[in-house]
């Protein structure tokens, strides 16, 4: 997966994700979760799901409880051992996940990655996408990494990320006390601040984006081969 494309549909998501009602509010990582479903042809095992993105037994229980309470998955003991809780999406869960995609990929500009792709692909983008978890302070860094200029405002990186204010303010701040990222002022007594990476930020991000870049996006649709699975190198 190019990085670009990767930034493309996090932007457009995290757009979309503010216009949505709070109660209703999917993390980037829930709305994975439905693609995943969507595209599998049987219901998966929570522990599979927790597999897939790297994420603790407390934490899925947590994400599958929200989307369960939202009526977009269904829950049940699996067949074979009674222990494991299998999930499979519901018809509201697969209306919802399309109306995600195109609200995404409606927030894409002409000319920027995936601008011309359909819903249905970017719905395999985030399913291959969910394998890897950034949180908001690995976005800055992807947004600087992933910039024409050595250095953007914070305002440039809200535009970038599609994020609250506060929520990049407090990522750069996080960022510049672990000395990956370094801040200045653009004019002499000017509240505005340019962001830059540094020499540290800019090795741990560069072996994020080879990450990103290794990400697989499936091209068959239901009923393909196993090599066709979203993998992770």
């Amino acid at each position: 997966m190019d990085l670009r494309e990767y930034m493309s549909v996090r932007r457009a998501y995290n757009n979309v994700r503010q216009k949505v009602k709070s109660d209703e509010r999917l993390t980037f990582e829930e709305f994975a979760i439905l693609c995943r479903l969507n595209e599998a042809d049987e219901p998966i095992k929570t522990s599979s799901i927790a597999e897939y993105q790297g994420a603790l037994r407390p934490t899925m229980t947590h994400r599958t409880n929200h989307l369960a309470g939202l009526g977009l998955i269904d829950r049940a003991e699996g067949v074979v051992d009674h222990r494991n809780v299998v999930c499979s999406i519901s018809e509201k869960g697969r209306e919802h996940v399309m109306e995600l995609a195109s609200l995404t990929r409606g927030q894409i500009p002409t000319g920027r990655a995936l601008s011309r792709t359909s819903p249905e692909r970017v719905v395999k983008y985030v399913d291959a996408m969910g394998s890897l978890f950034c949180k908001a302070g690995d976005l800055v860094l992807l947004g600087l990494l992933s910039a024409e200029s050595e250095s953007l405002t914070i305002m440039q990186i809200v535009e970038a990320l599609g994020l609250l204010q506060p929520t990049v303010s407090m990522s750069v701040t996080s960022l510049e006390e672990k000395g990956l990222v370094s801040r200045e002022h653009v004019a002499g007594g000017s509240h505005t601040t340019s962001v830059s990476l540094t020499d540290a930020g800019s090795e741990y991000v560069g072996e994020l984006a080879k990450k990103i870049e290794a990400l697989v996006v499936r091209r068959k649709g239901r009923g393909g081969s196993s090599s066709d699975e979203v993998s992770q190198s």
